[in-house]
């Protein structure tokens, strides 16, 4: 794509840095840039400090007059497709992108590409991780940390990129006509964001995206034992198919799965065990298995040997936020999951932590989730009064979901009493955990969940100090 000269408006700027470093890629390409967000020149400050360049500003609204103005319409992936100024760009033939788009249309590289609702900043951490002891590789679109056009900047550094992308991003790629990524993910689909995509059906249709522009010279890597996996076949992918399960693929599907020792690999007509797994790599968990699984065959399909991925796989990295274990000692072990922002993830996270010694602080904003299954099984591993519910639209819907098990269960209107709650709770057991793992997303009354782990990880600080001193 081509910027130079052209006027480009960012429609939401936003406060992770995407929208920062999306500014500042299409400035030095040359670009006329108008900034516009619903938030004030004062609470995205920081953010506008860092700002290299001249930019147009328009704070604390937006006006179609914006939108008449500019070429191309560089879309925030918090912003819907159905926002009614993007819907008025796409009637008047706007060039409507966002920032993946730009990347995948940009960077000239292979780029294996990685989505799902459970998993993908891990599988695509760990893919990158692996291909590190070959090529040299970056992770792109975690607008945390590794935004897509300060990435696409920096292209000339890399071999290949591994990208993780939200179906916030997809939505806009079914009229994108990009390149397809050499290697397509889709980790797993569970129930998420229907507030934004309305039907867990168009949400499953938006992931389909990520392979809808591959050939036959592309790669596929589907989870075999998801009941959605069914589904992207019927959209008749052209890229070559790959599974990863958690028991032997039936004949003719070429992959990897695992059992209690191992990982073995498929192709055409031969399998063999191809990775060993180790005490410490089965204690990470059930889920981190399928990640591990998907994420070595990525790199393998990229061109790591197993040998080169089996010297790194005891050396994998802790994701932030995901079952992040910031305090563990003799007594008491303290798990930050506040990336679990559906019930999928809290409940994989009760089956690694949860038990009677365990305290569960949960809650938070509502996404149009159905709690039913959550209700079921946090009583086969959490005592009622080890549970501490955090404030929030979802927290009522939890309740609902427990019945007369939460019947007695009280909700706290801060994380720092929930937190002050849980750590003298803990104080009852000779070994207890505190898992704070909240199935729901944060926005009542944090930036983000990331902002809400921070929090979280200052206030464990402080009351772990007050109980150690």
């Amino acid at each position: 794509m081509d910027f130079k000269n052209k006027k480009v408006l960012i429609f939401g700027f936003g406060v992770l840095g995407g929208g920062l470093a999306t500014t500042n890629w299409l400035l030095e390409q040359g670009a006329q840039v108008t900034a516009t967000d619903l938030k004030t020149q004062e609470q995205l400050a920081d953010s506008l400090s860092k700002i290299e360049g001249q930019v147009e500003l328009r704070l604390g609204g937006h006006s179609k007059k914006d939108i008449e103005g500019n070429d191309i319409i560089v879309v925030n992936p918090d912003v819907s497709i159905r926002n009614e100024f993007i819907q008025y760009a796409l009637e008047l033939g706007k060039d409507v992108v966002n920032e993946a788009i730009i990347f995948f249309k940009n960077f000239g590289r292979p780029i294996i590409a990685v989505t799902g609702t459970r998993g993908k900043t891990t599988t695509a951490a760990w893919t990158e991780y692996f291909l590190k002891s070959k090529f040299k590789s970056s992770i792109a679109g975690n607008s945390t940390t590794h935004p897509f056009l300060k990435v696409l900047g920096q292209a000339a550094e890399f071999d290949m990129a591994v990208a993780e992308i939200s179906s916030f991003h997809l939505e806009l790629f079914d009229q994108a006509k990009i390149i397809g990524p050499s290697i397509a993910v889709i980790t797993n689909i569970f129930q998420d964001h229907l507030n934004r995509h309305q039907t867990l059906e168009e949400y499953v249709r938006v992931k389909a995206n990520i392979f809808k522009y591959q050939t036959s010279n592309d790669n596929l890597v589907l989870n075999y034992d998801n009941k959605w996996t069914q589904f992207f076949l019927t959209q008749k992918p052209q890229a070559k198919l790959w599974y990863f399960s958690g028991q032997a693929l039936p004949a003719g599907h070429n992959g990897v799965w695992s059992d209690a020792e191992a990982i073995y690999f498929r192709t055409a007509d031969k399998e063999a065990k191809v990775l060993a797994l180790s005490d410490s790599v089965l204690m990470r968990g059930e889920h981190n298995i399928y990640n591990l699984l998907v994420s070595a065959l990525s790199a393998h399909l990229a061109g790591c040997s197993w040998k080169d991925i089996q010297s790194r796989i005891d050396s994998l990295p802790e994701i932030p936020f995901r079952q992040e274990m910031i305090i563990k000692t003799d007594i008491l072990t303290v798990v930050n999951d506040t990336t679990a922002t559906s019930p999928e993830g809290t409940i994989q996270a009760l089956k690694r932590f949860g038990s009677l010694e365990t305290i569960l602080i949960i809650g938070g904003t509502d996404k149009a989730l159905d709690f039913t299954e959550l209700g079921e099984i946090i009583p086969k591993f959490i005592q009622p009064s080890n549970i501490v519910l955090l404030a929030g639209s979802a927290t009522e819907k939890i309740r609902l979901a427990l019945g007369e098990f939460a019947a007695n269960c009280p909700v706290y209107d801060s994380l720092q009493e929930c937190v002050e709650i849980a750590f003298k709770k803990s104080g009852q057991y000779p070994q207890s955990v505190v898992l704070f793992s909240p199935a729901s997303k944060s926005f009542d009354k944090f930036k983000n969940e990331y902002d809400r782990g921070e929090q979280f990880n200052k206030l464990v600080k402080r009351y772990h100090g007050q109980n150690t001193a």
